[in-house]
């Protein structure tokens, strides 16, 4: 029986951990639970599942929290209680499922405590994975295991493989719902067609993420410090069916991917069981249904941000830090309506290239970079709104 702390309980990939978890009560048990602002929903599954620790982040909601709890349950706040339920002596799994760069010191302390940590939050590695392999590279390497769809293919492809013999990774990408959309249209894109993925159910930050390609970017340069792969041995190709998660060509021209369908559950349990796999009810993929994959080169003429990330990556350093900032306010001024969908590389773009490289990569220096970079981005859009 494994005990886990979910961070991010109320949100996509925490719901879908709490139902792979439904389905193996015999093997998992949930020791604590965290959300922002859905704290009906953290009261209901707490008692659901007998959990004696929450924490909830927003102080306004956290107000209700305090008049609304149900008895024998311990209420937590703010970034110490995320700390203390991804570091509690008790807790064998921690599931970092958090949206952005919040989940960055939490999942540090995580990874200070050893813990196994399940990483859905991909921020922490775009924004500090140069910062943890130079400091915790066999934490990195032995107790991090990837929830993302395309990471977990990866790291089932590599599985009894030597490193030496990886040849280039291939992390497949939908393309979003405008894949077909000429650029000359982006400007009238609404933030509720920008929400209607093709293939995945996800939360807004990542689906808008989808729909202007910067979640691969940011695949990329997680995939990148997860597996030790330079950036040039990382190539990005648009597979619209969604079924062939990733891949790895080896040395001898050899290539293993992982197929399924869409399905977050999958990687979510393949995180939790490792190495077990362990069966379940969910549905299989019809090979004959879906009767042929299609792949193709990513247009970066219209997707410009795969070329952002790969550039911040190369130059390292607080620049995927300030990226990632950027790209949140953004992401939220997008949805919020303050600017239109075209503006989001440019934003994104301008507000990077304004940093300087610091002298010693430090997480103080990192979090500094995501404070300044999101005032930055908060000033760009009040003048080009």
């Amino acid at each position: 029986m494994k005990t886990i702390s979910i961070l991010g309980a109320t949100g996509s990939i925490g719901m879908s951990t709490i139902d792979v978890i439904r389905h193996h009560k015999d093997k998992f048990r949930i020791k604590s639970l965290q959300t922002h602002t859905n704290t009906e929903s953290l009261f209901k599954l707490a008692v659901e599942f007998n959990v004696k620790k929450v924490v909830v982040t927003n102080e306004e909601s956290l107000v209700f929290a305090k008049k609304n709890i149900p008895d024998g349950i311990m209420l937590l706040s703010g970034k110490e209680g995320l700390i203390d339920i991804a570091t509690d002596d008790d807790v064998d799994i921690v599931v970092s499922s958090l949206v952005g760069a919040v989940g960055l010191e939490p999942t540090i302390a995580a990874i200070k405590k050893n813990k196994r940590i399940a990483l859905a939050n991909k921020e922490v590695l775009v924004i500090a994975g140069e910062y943890i392999h130079e400091n915790y590279a066999s934490e990195l390497k032995n107790n991090i295991f990837p929830v993302d769809s395309e990471h977990s293919a990866i790291f089932q492809s590599l599985q009894g493989e030597k490193k030496e013999h990886v040849e280039k990774i291939i992390l497949t990408a939908s393309g979003g719902p405008f894949l077909h959309t000429k650029k000359e249209n982006f400007k009238s894109i609404t933030p509720q067609q920008a929400l209607k993925h093709p293939n995945w159910s996800m939360g807004s930050k990542i689906t808008i993420d989808s729909a202007t390609m910067m979640n691969k970017g940011l695949e990329v340069i997680e995939a990148r410090w997860l597996f030790d792969v330079l950036p040039e041995n990382i190539e990005v190709l648009i597979h619209p069916e969604s079924i062939i998660h990733s891949m790895v060509q080896f040395v001898d021209g050899s290539i293993i991917g992982q197929m399924g369908i869409a399905d977050m559950r999958l990687p979510i349990q393949y995180a939790l069981g490792y190495p077990t796999r362990i069966k379940n009810p969910f549905p299989r993929v019809d090979f004959a249904k879906i009767g042929s994959f299609n792949f193709f080169t990513p247009d970066t003429y219209k997707f410009p941000l795969i070329n952002t990330a790969y550039k911040a990556l190369k130059m390292g350093n607080i620049y995927p830090a300030a990226m990632n900032a950027a790209n949140e306010i953004a992401v939220e001024s997008f949805l919020n309506k303050k600017i239109t969908f075209d503006k989001i590389p440019i934003l994104i773009e301008n507000i990077m290239l304004n940093f300087e490289q610091k002298e010693k990569l430090t997480l103080e220096e990192i979090i500094k970079t995501d404070t300044q970079a999101r005032l930055e981005a908060i000033k760009w859009v009040q003048k080009n709104q």
